[in-house]
């Protein structure tokens, strides 16, 4: 299941007292004046528009002039290319440095020549992710690394320990999310599940399935295995 998390609502505009000639800092100052909270994590001047690019600590991305005399909640497109700027720029944060995974944390996986590299966040109760393991038996010479990821609640977390201290972790793993093979009761070290979780929390992984490519790229959601497959060729082998 998709999570959805309840994002803050923001006007498209608003009347804000006047700050002339803002630069970064101030932008910043009168947006979080508005936002009544230390909400900001970054601003930077775009080389369209006279705006300003405002990065919320949340992850979101809005827009204001100079003077924080508008706020814009929405995507902008440059006219003459076609290409979502927003988007493009909303990937870019949320890029990751796939060296940083701590894959020691994940179940993994090889199949065929294992030269192609995911990582999962993945829920064991989310539909999605039990339609991407069934997507992800069609693709081979890969190597995935599944990170237990329990955020749909306690039995989920319950079913994420019994996996992690199974024998086969990979297998049982399978089992549920193939088969519907109820993981047997097992106890160890889960701690491992505590730190995906904080990791995920960290770089707003805000949903399961979420994909990560072996460039750092992030999908958010469930694909078929044939858009994966195109996304993965755009990469090459890790």
């Amino acid at each position: 299941m998709q999570l959805r998390f309840t994002r803050a609502v923001l006007p498209i505009m608003l009347a804000a007292a006047g700050l002339a000639h803002a630069d970064e800092a101030s932008v910043k100052k009168g947006v979080e004046a508005f936002l009544n909270a230390p909400a900001v994590a970054s601003v930077t001047k775009t080389p369209y528009g006279g705006l300003y690019e405002v990065v919320l600590k949340s992850g979101d991305l809005i827009y204001t002039d100079e003077k924080v005399g508008f706020l814009v909640d929405g995507s902008i497109i440059d006219s003459k290319t076609r290409r979502n700027v927003t988007q493009a720029r909303q990937n870019e944060l949320l890029k990751i440095d796939f060296a940083s995974l701590p894959l020691d944390q994940a179940i993994k996986q090889v199949k065929g020549n294992g030269k192609r590299v995911i990582a999962t966040f993945e829920d064991p109760n989310c539909g999605f992710c039990k339609r991407l393991a069934k997507e992800l038996e069609s693709v081979d010479d890969i190597t995935i690394y599944t990170f237990l990821y329990p955020v749909l609640g306690p039995d989920s977390l319950d079913k994420s320990k019994n996996i992690w201290c199974a024998k086969d972790k990979g297998g049982a793993w399978n089992d549920w999310m193939l088969s519907a093979k109820t993981p047997a009761s097992a106890s160890c070290d889960t701690s491992a599940i505590q730190k995906n979780t904080a990791f995920g929390q960290k770089h707003r992984v805000n949903g399961t399935p979420t994909i990560f490519l072996a460039d750092g790229n992030r999908i958010g959601g469930f694909v078929p295995a044939k858009e994966l497959e195109r996304m993965m060729s755009q990469v090459g082998s890790k």
